[in-house]
C-alpha cells in the first residue's frame, strides 16, 4: 500500500503504466462529476466515482483483488481504511468472484488504520486487503 497526496502521484507512474492514466482522471475531478463508473480505458482502467457517509468498522469487511490496482481517493473529507496483508488473513467470508474481481474477508485485530484526508490517496495493491469508507475517530 502507498499513501500520498494527490500532486506527487508522478512518484509511482513507473509502478505500472495504467496508474499514470487513472490519475490523469483524478488530476480532471470537478465537484459535480456523476456518482457511478467512468470509462477510462474500457476495463483495464475505469473510475468508481462513489459519494457516501463513512462508518464505524464494525461489520465492515475487508475487500482484496486479483486482477486490478485500486486507487481509493479522497475528494473530500475524512475516514479510514483498514489494511492488512492479505497473507495473514484466515479463509475468506465471501470467495474471490471473478466478475467482480473481488473476495471479502472478516476484519481482524491486526488491521492498521490508515487515515485519509481530501487530497490524499492510497494505492492498494492485490495482496493489499482494505477496508474503505470507515469512519474518522
Amino acid at each position: 500500500m502507498i499513501l500520498d497526496s494527490l500532486p506527487l502521484w508522478r512518484r509511482y507512474a513507473a509502478l505500472n503504466p495504467r496508474l499514470a492514466r487513472g490519475f490523469a482522471f483524478l488530476e480532471q475531478l470537478r465537484p459535480d462529476v456523476a456518482v457511478g463508473r467512468h470509462e477510462i480505458e474500457g476495463d483495464s482502467v475505469y473510475a468508481l466515482v462513489q459519494r457516501y457517509h463513512t462508518r464505524p468498522i464494525d461489520g465492515m469487511q475487508l475487500e482484496a483483488h486479483r486482477r486490478y490496482i485500486d486507487i481509493q481517493y479522497l475528494a473530500s473529507g475524512r475516514e479510514v481504511i483498514h489494511w492488512a496483508a492479505l497473507a495473514g488473513l484466515a479463509d475468506a467470508t465471501k470467495p474471490y468472484d471473478a466478475v467482480t474481481d473481488a473476495a471479502l474477508y472478516a476484519t481482524t485485530p491486526g488491521m492498521t488504520p490508515v487515515g485519509l484526508q481530501a487530497g490524499q490517496f492510497a494505492i492498494l495493491f492485490p495482496d493489499d486487503a482494505h477496508a474503505p469508507c470507515c469512519a474518522w475517530g
